[in-house]
């Protein structure tokens, strides 16, 4: 039985200091900062010409009665809007070639120092007009609880498809909230995910801890050009408020996991999530 190195969804909150790298690789100056902060911003990752290949295929899917139909969708409680559409890079050629392009890929190489897989990929689609946000949370919480991911040897990629304005709905991260993990209270319930990617609650963290770990790091918001992207470490505290204004804000997500850190049986639930959420392929990506 795998030791389970950050314990979590008990009786009660529980800290522990992050007890495994933040960059496997070799460090340079680029490297250094993200070891510092947790995340690491990217002010062109793609061209203009690259975003509107990758937009018009996020318009695409979102519009294809066959994929609002299928169980990778989420749709927005009120409006019924598709919110979120799982697994891209199996589902889309398009998405795919992107998970491979080298910019992506390689730098999550050397982030883990080791061949990646992809623990999962999504597009988020945030219209205006009302989209709902998503609260503070880690996701190496949730991917440990439910998932079964041991070490913290993951890495994200969130690029930007439409602008991202300090007013639609950005992500924030507090910076170095990720060498802190923190247990959450509450167990959890079977089947989690059908409500988690809606609205988080299992694993949800305390108003006090949040407020210590704001105090402590602050808070960073990430607005830029569409084409921008924005690296962060599986255990950054972070979220994003909701979308009100007029103007969408939508980005394709992507999850690379080390080789070396293959997902075994949950640590804190009485199922595995489905592999469209949490993949149990872990061949690298090439």
């Amino acid at each position: 039985m795998t030791e389970d190195l950050y314990p979590t969804r008990g009786t009660t909150e529980v800290v522990t200091a992050r007890r495994d790298p933040v960059v496997w690789g070799p460090l340079d100056p680029e490297l250094e900062a993200f070891e510092r902060d947790g995340f690491l911003p990217v002010e062109e990752l793609l061209t203009d010409e690259e975003v509107a290949v990758y937009r018009a295929e996020l318009d695409r899917l979102v519009a294809d009665p066959a994929v609002r139909a299928d169980e990778r969708s989420i749709v927005e409680p009120r409006s019924q809007a598709v919110r979120s559409v799982f697994e891209v890079h199996r589902i889309s050629d398009v998405f795919a070639k992107l998970v491979r392009d080298e910019r992506v890929v390689g730098m999550a190489r050397r982030i883990l120092g080791s061949d990646v897989y992809v623990h999962q990929s999504r597009i988020n689609v945030k219209p205006g007009f009302g989209a709902s946000g998503f609260y503070w949370h880690s996701d190496f919480e949730t991917w440990h609880a439910e998932d079964g991911l041991p070490r913290m040897r993951t890495v994200s990629v969130s690029i930007a498809l439409t602008r991202n304005h300090d007013t639609n709905g950005a992500l924030m991260i507090m910076p170095g909230s990720h060498r802190t993990f923190l247990g959450c209270a509450g167990e959890t319930p079977k089947d989690n995910y059908k409500k988690s990617l809606q609205m988080q609650d299992a694993g949800t963290p305390s108003d006090e801890a949040l407020t210590r770990l704001a105090d402590a790091h602050g808070i960073r918001l990430f607005t830029g050009r569409a084409g921008s992207a924005t690296w962060f470490d599986c255990n950054a505290m972070h979220g994003s408020g909701d979308n009100i204004t007029p103007y969408a804000r939508s980005n394709v997500f992507i999850v690379f996991n080390s080789v070396e850190n293959a997902a075994v049986e949950p640590f804190a639930a009485p199922v595995r999530r489905p592999e469209f959420i949490g993949a149990r392929d872990f061949t690298p990506v090439r």
